[in-house]
């Protein structure tokens, strides 16, 4: 048994890490769809059938923006791994990455509160943005409410920034991009069920446990980023030929 260095597990970790974090951002998801459910008309607003598509393009738009954050934070791995060398580069991004990501699963826990401030790194270029995004409302057709969700999706998150430091380590532009697509796939069960089922998943969100129980899964997931041999997805067995 061997470690196959060439193996990526980021889609994989980025998808759970999707699954797991949406429930912890729900009240921002929340309300931000809120937003936009009440500024449409209340025919389609108070059918679930036709409420539905709005809801879903929303989130096409934002997990699209999240994709294209992720091919940026492959460039810029390529342009550190280009000065400081591959090895060194890459290992630098891994340990980085680590770091982000287990601090968020102690943020996600309730044990690390201090976490949100990283969310301040992203203000300068969301006060840049966010007006464009308020003069889509009221969101009057499918199409608004793509590009409504694309100026969204770059809303500042610690949680995204986690999945960011971990899409720096995919290895090519390419799968970084991909690996924030897994990330906002992720999110999209939850972030969709808000604008469906708000009562029950926010109830869900409150429970101390399960918010202790995925800050847990998060801070594995970290040290896997760290020490990639140690995950056993990583691990792959070769046959001896003589």
């Amino acid at each position: 048994m061997t470690f196959d260095p060439a193996f990526t597990s980021s889609y994989l970790v980025a998808f759970v890490m999707g699954l797991f974090s949406s429930m912890h951002c729900i009240g921002m998801c929340g309300s931000i769809i809120g937003t936009l459910t009440l500024s449409l008309s209340p025919d389609i607003r108070n059918s679930k059938k036709r409420l539905l598509p709005f809801v879903f393009n929303y989130n096409f738009g934002r997990i699209t923006s999240y994709t294209i954050a992720g091919l940026l934070a492959g460039t810029i791995e390529a342009l550190l791994t280009m000065h400081l060398g591959e090895t060194h580069g890459h290992r630098f991004l891994q340990i980085l990455s680590a770091v982000i990501m287990a601090s968020a699963g102690l943020y996600i826990a309730g044990w690390f509160p201090r976490f949100a401030y990283i969310e301040k790194t992203g203000m300068f270029l969301w006060k840049k943005i966010e007006p464009y995004g308020r003069k889509l409302i009221p969101v009057k057709n499918l199409k608004q409410a793509y590009f409504f969700g694309m100026i969204w999706g770059w809303l500042p998150c610690g949680l995204v920034y986690s999945a960011l430091a971990l899409a720096a380590t995919a290895g090519d532009v390419s799968k970084s991009g991909l690996t924030m697509l897994a990330f906002g796939l992720g999110t999209l069960p939850a972030v969709i069920g808000v604008g469906i089922m708000t009562q029950l998943l926010t109830r869900l969100s409150r429970i101390k446990r399960f918010k202790e129980a995925v800050g847990l899964l998060m801070i594995v997931l970290a040290l896997f980023a760290a020490l990639p041999w140690l995950n056993p997805m990583a691990v792959t067995s070769h046959m001896v030929v003589h």
